[in-house]
């Protein structure tokens, strides 16, 4: 089996704009998805694509192999799986809680697909071992998308409900999750840069 990860450095994280300049989204990025290739090598998987539009901030990738496609996510995604011809886990970078454990948990499953849901009804992670037989839809609802095109492809699926797993970084908020469930280099870089500001009502983040 091999895993493969959506990855695009330039301008990224828009969302976190409020709290970090452009070129900290994108150091930030970067530390993301090296440990989720760490991550998914201490669960056992050797095989690992990236898949990136550009080739920018990959030029010195020597963890993993780097494929190009400038293909909206979902025809990039859908072509790669047309062609794999073993189990693939589509794993988003952005997920520095997932721990090998989860990884092996969920490539153990018995049914043909497991999915990982995130926040707001994304899809974090994908594990299929019958990729020609299925098709990713991301955007919107994905995680409706794809339990619905699991039905329609005849594949039948489980989702792996977990809250590390389930929690992407996206929003400012996301960052306080980071900072109090994290480990590794992207939490000591997120750790510089700001602190946990506990009040009566929610932790909040504040800038150091």
């Amino acid at each position: 089996m091999k895993a493969v990860i959506p990855y695009k450095k330039s301008s990224a994280k828009s969302r976190l704009s409020p709290v970090l300049t452009r070129k900290e989204r994108e150091e930030f990025v970067e530390l993301m998805l090296n440990q989720v290739i760490d991550t998914l090598k201490e669960a056992g998987i050797e095989k690992i694509d990236i898949l990136s539009p550009s080739m920018y901030g990959l030029e010195n990738m020597k963890k993993a192999n780097v494929l190009l496609d400038k293909d909206d996510l979902n025809e990039a995604l859908n072509r790669y799986l047309e062609q794999a011809e073993e189990p693939v886990m589509i794993v988003m970078a952005d997920l520095p809680l997932l721990s090998s454990e989860h990884v092996k948990e969920i490539i153990s499953t018995k049914k043909d697909i497991c999915i990982v849901p995130g926040k707001g009804g994304g899809t974090n992670a994908l594990f299929i071992k019958n990729p020609s037989s299925y098709r990713v839809r991301y955007y919107g609802s994905s995680f409706l998308n794809h339990c619905s095109i699991a039905v329609e492809f005849e594949q039948n699926f489980e989702i792996y409900d977990s809250f590390f797993a389930g929690t992407d970084i996206d929003e400012p908020e996301d960052l306080v999750e980071l900072l109090i469930h994290g480990r590794g280099a992207a939490k000591e870089y997120i750790n510089e840069k700001f602190r946990l500001e506990i009040s009566r009502g929610r932790v909040r983040l504040a800038p150091i």
